[in-house]
């Protein structure tokens, strides 16, 4: 088997790294990324821009799955960036596809999108359920979903989009997300109270990272997960529960504040994952809760 990473530096991507080495020592593993070397020294690294053509051609692309974990994420901050948000998110897997063509590969491509795709609702959204973007983000995600599809029935290309909402987690000491529960938890570390934007009741699917990469590494391998769209499901928590498991631990507390304009215009609403369609194809069984995870926080301190 042999897989190719690209973005090789990426959060999700170093525990996808370490949970294949750790369990499928016959994987051979060819990692790429635009800094000079693997933060985690992993070998088989290469440093390519995907943005030029030329570098990219080093980018070994015959293999049996290529993971793509390029790109820039963030809420706000794309509407004062968009040229970076559409170069980095959309023009990036263009690229990739192309070259793709050009080294005449037939692996299957695995793409991480978001919850930011989703219309907020009070229930579990499947994967054909409405769509709305309120970011520039969520745009560049649901656009690149298309740009699959239309590679696919133009080109033969294969493919398989996994919609990610909340993970949390490491395998690897430093590596970590910069999203909702990192936030909590940095706050509740340094002993300050954890800041939740409303009431606190929108609603999240929770997935810790050994459950995703474990999922992901299942949906590449499985038949039964081609050219279509999944949901990884997980645990499911409002802000405030998520808030208030994390400061109980660290024996911190919860504000609750006024959305600031923008933050409230971009908010979704709950976003919680049916991950039926996904769980049926590869067995799928949950091994970590979020309760747990957060006792062993505290403890390490």
């Amino acid at each position: 088997m042999k897989i190719t990473i690209i973005g090789a530096n990426s959060y999700i991507a170093r525990n996808l790294i370490y949970y294949i080495k750790s369990r499928y020592k016959d994987v051979d593993l060819r990692l790429f990324d635009c800094q000079k070397r693997h933060v985690d020294e992993i070998e088989n690294y290469k440093r390519i821009n995907v943005s030029d053509h030329g570098s990219l051609s080093r980018a070994d692309l015959k293999c049996d799955v290529i993971f793509i974990f390029t790109g820039k994420t963030g809420s706000a901050a794309g509407f004062d960036d968009a040229d970076t948000f559409i170069d980095l998110n959309e023009k990036s897997l263009l690229h990739i596809l192309n070259e793709y063509r050009k080294q005449k590969s037939e692996a299957k491509i695995i793409y991480p999108s978001t919850r930011l795709v989703y219309k907020g609702a009070e229930k579990l959204l499947k994967e054909d359920d409405e769509k709305e973007f309120r970011t520039i983000y969520a745009m560049n995600k649901y656009a690149c979903e298309w740009y699959l599809k239309q590679y696919s029935r133009a080109f033969a290309v294969k493919y398989c989009v996994l919609r990610i909402c909340v993970p949390y987690g490491s395998m690897i000491k430093g590596a970590s997300c910069s999203g909702t529960v990192e936030f909590m938890l940095h706050k509740a570390r340094n002993r300050k109270n954890i800041t939740i934007y409303g009431n606190g009741q929108v609603k999240r699917t929770l997935t810790h990272i050994e459950d995703l990469c474990s999922c992901m590494y299942a949906a590449a391998l499985s038949d039964k997960c081609v050219n279509d769209v999944y949901n990884i499901d997980g645990e499911i928590y409002s802000l405030a529960d998520m808030a208030e498991t994390i400061a109980d631990q660290f024996g911190t507390g919860v504000d609750y504040i006024s959305y600031p304009s923008l933050e409230g215009c971009i908010e979704s609403g709950s976003t919680i994952f049916d991950g039926t369609k996904l769980n049926s194809r590869i067995g799928y069984v949950r091994v970590h809760t979020f309760t747990e995870w957060c006792e062993n926080q505290c403890v390490k301190e």
